[in-house]
C-alpha cells in the first residue's frame, strides 16, 4: 500500500470557514494526509469570527505537497494573495503537475494573478469573474477541473469541491465509497 497523498491547506486571516473545514474533514476521511498551514502564525481568524489552530505556520512548512488547497472568503483570499511564500509553493506545485485547488474568491484573487488559470476553464464566486483575466475561460459550473487545477464557486459548493479533490488524489472508487458513507448521493463526483 502506498503512502497517502499529502495535501497542504492554507489559511489566511478572513478565510471562509466552511470552505476550510469541509475539505479538511472530507480529505482526512478519504485517508489523505492534510496539513493545515496558517499565514502569519498558527492561530487564524475566519471571516465569521471562528478562530482556527493550524498545524504549522506556513513560514515553517517544508513539505512537498501532492496538492495545495485554498479556501476563499474576504479578506482571506486577498491575504493569501499577499503571501510570497504561498505564491512560490503554488508555482512549484503547479509546475510539477500536482494539484492546485481553490474555491470562492481564491481562483480569481490568488490563482489568476499568478497565471495558473491561463488557457484553462475556471469558476469562482459570482462577481469575481472579471478578475479571472482574459486568458481564462469563465464557467458557471459549480466545480471545474482543468488539467491539474480544480476551482469552485463558494460555500455551498464546498462538499462537491472536496469530493472532486478526493477523486483526483485518491481515485473514483475511494470517492464513491466516501460519498456512500457520508450519505452524499446527490453530490456529483
Amino acid at each position: 500500500m502506498s503512502a497517502p497523498k499529502k495535501v497542504l491547506l492554507v489559511l489566511a486571516e478572513g478565510f471562509e470557514e466552511i470552505e476550510a473545514v469541509t475539505p479538511i474533514d472530507v480529505l482526512r476521511r478519504a485517508g489523505l494526509e492534510v496539513t493545515v498551514a496558517g499565514i502569519g502564525g498558527t492561530l487564524v481568524m475566519g471571516a465569521h469570527g471562528l478562530a482556527f489552530k493550524a498545524d504549522v505556520d506556513l513560514a515553517a512548512y517544508s513539505g512537498t505537497p501532492d496538492a495545495v488547497v485554498l479556501p476563499g472568503g474576504m479578506p482571506g483570499a486577498t491575504n493569501l494573495a499577499a503571501s510570497k511564500s504561498l505564491a512560490a509553493i503554488l508555482q512549484k506545485t503547479y509546475d510539477a503537475g500536482k494539484l492546485v485547488a481553490a474555491i470562492c474568491a481564491s481562483p480569481a484573487v490568488v490563482l489568476a494573478p499568478l497565471g495558473l488559470l491561463d488557457g484553462k476553464k475556471a469558476t469562482c464566486y459570482p462577481g469575481f469573474e472579471d478578475r479571472l483575466g482574459a486568458k481564462t475561460e469563465r464557467s458557471a459550473d459549480r466545480v471545474v477541473k482543468a488539467g491539474n487545477v480544480i476551482t469552485s464557486k463558494g460555500p455551498g459548493t464546498a462538499l462537491e469541491f472536496s469530493m472532486a479533490i478526493v477523486t483526483e488524489l485518491a481515485g473514483k472508487p475511494a470517492a464513491d465509497q466516501l460519498t456512500e458513507g457520508m450519505i452524499l448521493r446527490g453530490i456529483r463526483v
